[in-house]
């Protein structure tokens, strides 16, 4: 643990390694996507190369895109916002050198095993025995140095993003491992002890609840400490922001089954869970209203700070990815959007709309502050960011949502003889267009990633020409 004279300057190094990660595995998960959506459009583009094709090269810019780009963004928000909470250094420099490296071990693990077909086979979860370990022992080291920064701190109350970062690690820990239990058969090789329609629950009690506090609570803890801070305003209500910690927390765990609607699983734990996501709405729109009301008086900012349209713009995301996702649990919704397009539309509504802005928009707020500068290399360089990922996002959701639509009537729609008006074939035909407007706006979002790395690059210059580490402070310190 740091000694007393080290606790007057915060650990920023830890921080800037996981900012350049993050930066860096958006790019390559984000790029991987790329690739898969332009094979969809044009299979041959898999060049008959068996871990290029779409089955291997899927679970990969998934992992890409959640574990390494977002996972490395919480843990630099993570180490940064609770430094500066509790005034005070982080409770271990070790264990949060370990976790930096240790984390980046299991992405290129990753890397190296999916694309060779070594997978569990289990949606966001696809990892084999050996490197599910190893997360195991990572995040246990991530949650002690944070709990334990919490344990020491130099104030007595704990700020709200705390209590999202606290529940995202302790949460997902315990999915990780409850999804995880297998039988190892070889180094490669396990199997999963659940069978049948339980494994399917567990499965999807993992699945949703992955999105629910890894890609949810550990961003809302994000949103809670660095729109404030850009806004340079108090949160608008604290007490409101409690009561949606509590709400969401409470909620979110019984929400899984709605990913199982008319599949084996019995039908009122379907119920259960198609209930449960409606009522989910009302502290996901209570936390962006929180969030966005924070901005009154300073809205004049999204005129001239494109870091503040990324995070207004993540919030207007996360409210209509949040309506959408429990419209879509309703069960006669649910009987169109099954197994389409549309399901992946809302995906990466959240994901692109919601978690990728609110993501960046940190990253940009938090770069100069460990970086030793006073803002960002080019602001213009923001500025063309956000609209090619705007434009670039906005292109996707509406193809994916008119392919969609256009599946979900096909495949419903029956002759007078009672068979199927259109074949898969048809509906894949008519669906195309849509597949290489995906791919275009795939291009646009990657390529607003490499301008961000490079304004990364270009701010983190002068510090690597002086040769000097940045050193931070703690307020009152």
């Amino acid at each position: 643990m740091a000694n007393a004279a080290d606790s007057l300057t915060y650990n920023d190094k830890v921080v800037r390694q996981f900012l350049a990660a993050a930066v860096f595995w958006g790019i390559v998960g984000m790029g991987v996507g790329l690739l898969a959506a332009a094979q969809l459009a044009w299979p041959a583009l898999n060049f008959d190369i068996p871990w290029l094709t779409y089955s291997r090269i899927r679970p990969l810019h998934t992992n890409g895109v959640i574990f390494a780009f977002g996972g490395s963004a919480l843990m630099a928000s993570c180490y940064y916002v609770v430094q500066r909470t509790c005034h005070t250094r982080l409770f271990s420099d070790k264990l949060a050198t370990f976790t930096f490296w240790g984390w980046q071990a299991v992405l290129v693990s990753a890397v190296i095993t999916l694309p060779l077909g070594i997978t569990q086979s289990k949606e966001y979860a696809e990892l084999e025995w050996p490197i599910d370990l190893l997360i195991a022992v990572v995040w246990v080291a991530f949650g002690w140095n944070f709990f334990g920064t919490l344990a020491k701190r130099r104030i007595r109350h704990i700020y709200v993003a705390n209590w999202y970062y606290g529940a995202f690690i302790i949460a997902v820990g315990l999915l990780h491992i409850v999804n995880n239990i297998a039988i190892p058969v070889s180094m490669g090789k396990s199997y999963i002890v659940y069978s049948g329609a339980v494994d399917a629950m567990v499965q999807w009690w993992y699945g949703h609840n992955a999105v629910a506090f890894f890609l949810t609570a550990g961003f809302l803890a994000m949103m809670y400490y660095f729109v404030p801070r850009q806004a340079d305003r108090p949160l608008w209500s604290y007490r409101f922001s409690i009561v949606n910690f509590w709400a969401l927390i409470s909620v979110y765990m019984w929400a899984g089954s709605h990913h199982l609607l008319y599949t084996a699983l019995p039908d009122w734990v379907q119920s259960v869970g198609m209930i449960f996501s409606l009522i989910l709405l009302m502290p996901s729109w209570g936390s962006a209203a929180n969030g966005l009301m924070t901005y009154n008086g300073a809205w004049y900012k999204l005129k001239t700070d494109p870091i503040t349209r990324f995070m207004v713009m993540a919030l207007v995301f996360y409210a209509a990815a949040t309506f959408e996702g429990s419209m879509m649990a309703i069960k006669s919704v649910n009987a169109i959007s099954h197994y389409t397009d549309w399901t992946i539309a809302h995906v990466h509504s959240g994901a692109l709309g919601w978690v990728a802005m609110i993501t960046i928009g940190s990253l940009y707020s938090m770069a100069p502050r460990v970086l030793g500068q006073e803002a960002m290399y080019s602001t213009r360089a923001i500025n063309v960011h956000f609209w090619m990922h705007v434009g670039g996002t906005i292109m996707y959701v509406f193809a994916m949502w008119t392919a969609g639509v256009t599946e979900g009537v096909m495949w419903r729609e029956t002759l007078p003889s009672g068979s199927l008006a259109y074949s898969f074939m048809d509906s894949l035909r008519a669906v195309h267009p849509m597949y290489i407007i995906r791919a275009a706006a795939g291009l646009m979002i990657v390529s607003g990633m490499c301008v961000m790395a490079w304004n990364m690059w270009r701010t983190w210059e002068p510090v690597r020409a002086r040769g000097v580490e940045p050193i931070a402070i703690p307020q009152g310190a």
